[in-house]
Order: C-alpha cells, then sequence, then structure tokens
C-alpha cells in the first residue's frame, strides 16, 4: 500500500513509538498535520511545539471540533491507549450521549474501537492506517528474517501458537500467546505484550525453546489497532532465555525493523513472518 496523499493529517496519538514515525514522515513529506494528545496517555515530549491539543479522553467534542477548525481530512489513530476508569474519563456531553446509546452495543476493545471508527467517520473524516502514512514496509515479511531459524520443535510450538492466539482473538481475548515445548505459558490478555513476556520468564521449563507468537484478531479494525512488536519485544525474550518471535506476515507492524533484525542476530533468536492459518 503506498502512503496516502498530503492532505493534512490529524494524530490521535496514544503512547510507544509509532506516534513520533508518523510525525517523522509527515515532516519529511513536508505534510501538514496536528496532534490530538491525551491527558496521562500521551508523552508530553512527543508534541513540545507542534500544533496540536491536549484532552482529557472524555473530550470528543474538543478534539474534532479542533481537528475540523484547522481544515483536517484524514485521521490516523496509533499508539496504545490504557483503559480508564469512568472517573478518569470524565466525558464531555457529547461523549456521554455517545455512550448512552451505543454502549449496550460495545462487547470488547474490537467491537469499541470500531464504533470510535464509525463515530469519527460520521463527523466528515477518513479514517487511514499508519500503513497508508508510512507505507506497507511498516509491515511484517513474510519468511525469516535474520541468521537464525525455527528448529523442528519451534515450528509445532508457532503452529499450536496460531492456533490458540486465532481462538482467543475470535474472542477478543489477545494477540499473542507464549508457547513452549508444546506448552501454553501464558496468554496476553490487557495487559499488554511486554507484561506477558514478564510473566512467562519464571514459567519457562528447562531446556531450550518458547515462541512468542502475534497476530491480528479474525475481526480486527486494523485501521485503528493492528498488533506491533519492536525492540523491547525482543529484549524481554533474550531476558527470559526464550528462542524467538513469530509474528503474522503482512498483519504485524514492526518498529525498527532492521534494529530488530540486527539485535535477534547478535542474540541468537529468530524472528519470522508466518501466515495466520498455518
Amino acid at each position: 500500500m503506498s502512503p496516502t496523499n498530503h492532505s493534512k493529517l490529524g494524530i490521535i496519538a496514544g503512547a510507544g513509538q509509532l506516534p513520533q514515525r508518523i510525525i517523522e514522515v509527515c515532516v519529511q513529506q513536508n505534510r501538514p498535520f496536528h496532534i490530538v494528545a491525551f491527558e496521562n496517555q500521551t508523552d508530553p515530549h512527543l508534541v513540545g511545539n507542534l500544533p496540536h491539543i491536549w484532552c482529557r479522553l472524555g473530550q470528543t467534542k474538543k478534539a474534532l471540533d479542533y481537528l475540523k477548525q484547522q481544515g483536517v481530512q484524514e485521521i490516523v489513530m496509533v499508539g496504545p491507549i490504557k483503559r480508564p476508569s469512568w472517573s478518569e474519563l470524565k466525558p464531555d456531553a457529547f461523549t456521554a450521549t455517545w455512550l448512552a446509546k451505543h454502549l449496550h452495543k460495545i462487547l470488547g476493545d474490537d467491537s469499541l474501537l470500531r464504533a470510535v471508527v464509525h463515530l469519527i467517520e460520521s463527523e466528515g473524516f477518513t479514517v487511514v492506517s499508519a500503513e497508508n502514512i508510512i507505507g506497507d514496509s511498516l509491515l511484517a515479511p513474510h519468511g525469516e528474517m535474520g541468521k537464525h531459524q525455527p528448529d523442528s520443535q519451534d515450528q509445532q510450538d508457532i503452529a499450536l501458537g496460531l492456533k490458540v492466539a486465532t481462538m482467543l482473538g475470535s474472542c477478543d481475548v489477545g494477540q499473542a500467546v507464549m508457547i513452549q515445548q508444546g506448552l501454553v505459558l501464558g496468554v496476553e490478555a490487557i495487559e499488554g505484550t511486554e507484561a506477558l513476556l514478564k510473566r512467562c520468564a519464571p514459567l519457562k521449563r528447562a531446556g531450550a525453546g518458547g515462541v512468542l507468537v502475534k497476530v491480528t484478531k479474525p475481526q480486527q479494525e486494523v485501521r485503528v489497532d493492528r498488533p506491533t512488536v519492536g525492540l523491547e519485544t525482543l529484549k524481554r525474550l533474550h531476558e527470559g532465555g526464550f528462542r524467538g518471535l513469530a509474528v503474522e506476515a503482512f498483519g504485524v507492524i514492526m518498529l525498527n525493523k532492521e534494529e530488530m533484525i540486527q539485535f535477534a542476530d547478535e542474540h541468537q533468536l529468530f524472528l519470522v513472518g508466518v501466515d495466520r492459518r498455518g
């Protein structure tokens, strides 16, 4: 997918590295942009003196009105958002009215995000994905990356991990599982991938092995919630004594891909892009 046009871009920025990557590409392409930053979520160093507005998560009208006033046409939503409590959300009247109409239909993160996308587009914006801005090079390729390959046990663990992750994803539970020697050491829930790896490290069995498998959920709204891995993911795998990482080819974002491959090569980890269907 080639990058999108150079109309004004609204960047709804959560945490992590991806919002910074989007900003860097916009600067390189001389594309005008405006940032919606969230209190206690977005890194203050990200916005600096760039055009932006700070909002609570519940200030939907303030955020959308700002983007309309700036002439924004396309919006990209990037970076994880920690789920707030109701008291932290403090919804404005617009948000409270919307929640009253739609909350009973929202069954999990996926349905919530689809509803949010529908809300934004109903206000006249077009929601685009991160790869629309950066390009498909952001996504994991198919096949082995780097010098190290999964062995036969790793291949079996990857196959099991794909089945388990896809099944759990269909229930809107998570995007990643840790498998070792045919056993499920842990599954990702609301805590995220790094917390999963930290939790699984003391559960590792004697001997080699241990594969993190990360895929998209079958029903996932990938424009705004594509799974992501990065250098920190590999560092946690190495610290836990695990063997490698398998991600869905063309489905998972790889931040700092070249640095990831270099780290994997230097620390005897395998890195592979796989078909979710096995």
